[in-house]
This record gives C-alpha cells, sequence and structure tokens, in this order.
C-alpha cells in the first residue's frame, strides 16, 4: 500500500511539474535558459516514463538535478517570475528526490505545496477560465489531477497536465510579453 501511495504521490508531483512547466519553459527562453529548462524537462519526462512502466534513466536524472539548480541559481533577478520559478525548482527536487528507493525525508505534499506557492507568487494578476487568479486555478488543477489519476489513470493525468500547462504558459507570455 505505502508502494502505491507513493507512486501516485510521485505522479502527482510530476503532473504539477509539467503543468507549471508551461510557464517555466516560457521565462527560462526569456532569460536565456531555455537549455538548462531542457534538461530539467527531460528528467521530469524520464519520472513520467518511468511511472508508466519504463526503466528509470539515472544519467538523465541526475543532469536534471543539477540543472535544477542552475536554473534556479542563474535565473535573473530583473525578470519576471523569478519566485515563480524558484517555487517550480523545489517541486522538480521534491519529484526527483521521491524516485529513491527508502527515501523518507520528503513527502509528495510537500512538491504539490511547491507547486501551490508557486501559483501564489505569481506577479502578475491573471484570469484563469473562471478562476479569479492562478493559485485558485492550481488548487482545482491538484484536486482534478487526483481525481484524473483515480478514474483515468496514467495516460489521463498525464493528458490533463499537458493540457492546463497551456494554460501556465499563456499566463507567462502575458507576463514577459
Amino acid at each position: 500500500m505505502d508502494e502505491m501511495f507513493d507512486e501516485a504521490g510521485t505522479a502527482l508531483c510530476c503532473a504539477a511539474a509539467i503543468r507549471l512547466g508551461g510557464a517555466v519553459r516560457v521565462l527560462a527562453g526569456r532569460a536565456g535558459l531555455s537549455d538548462s529548462y531542457g534538461l530539467v524537462s527531460a528528467g521530469v519526462d524520464d519520472i513520467s516514463a518511468s511511472l508508466d512502466g519504463q526503466g528509470l534513466d539515472e544519467c538523465v536524472l541526475g543532469k536534471a538535478f543539477g540543472e535544477n539548480w542552475t536554473l534556479d541559481a542563474r535565473y535573473p533577478a530583473e525578470v519576471p517570475g523569478q519566485v515563480f520559478l524558484h517555487r517550480w525548482t523545489q517541486l522538480v527536487f521534491v519529484t526527483i528526490v521521491l524516485t529513491k528507493p527508502g527515501q523518507r525525508q520528503l513527502v509528495a505534499a510537500q512538491g504539490l505545496d511547491s507547486a501551490f506557492q508557486a501559483a501564489t507568487a505569481w506577479p502578475l494578476a491573471v484570469r484563469v477560465d473562471s478562476f479569479a487568479c492562478l493559485a485558485d486555478y492550481e488548487l482545482a488543477c491538484q484536486q482534478e489531477a487526483e481525481g484524473r489519476l483515480r478514474k483515468g489513470g496514467l495516460s489521463a493525468l498525464w493528458e490533463l497536465a499537458e493540457e492546463q500547462s497551456e494554460r501556465y504558459r499563456r499566463a507567462a507570455e502575458l507576463l514577459v510579453g
């Protein structure tokens, strides 16, 4: 039962990283850090593939782990979205650590909280669908992701995360112009 719970938590964190990654891709591109973002994103993709039954590629994951820190450290303060990106890198860190067997220091709830904190820190008022702010949207996304995982499994979760990432991408495009 613990193993199943851990896999579900890792999947939900991975989906959140994909979802918020829609905005981070835009922010990183604006900051000239697209290559770093690409390596981190490849790590998240590797985790999602491992949850679908493929082997975890420790080389890809190691590069993602290192670039995650680099992306956070090199993100310029003058480019909007710094706190958002920082919270996203915390989410990715938790997601990567959750793949390590026997790890007990971090739990999925910490990663999902980082996703919520990222949305709360969004520097521009933005409406998403019927939600007044990005934080409200993120909470709804997390609830919908849990339901989708329970009812439709991983493929339904990944599809939902990709759909939701588009709304984050559009918010980031508004932010950076």
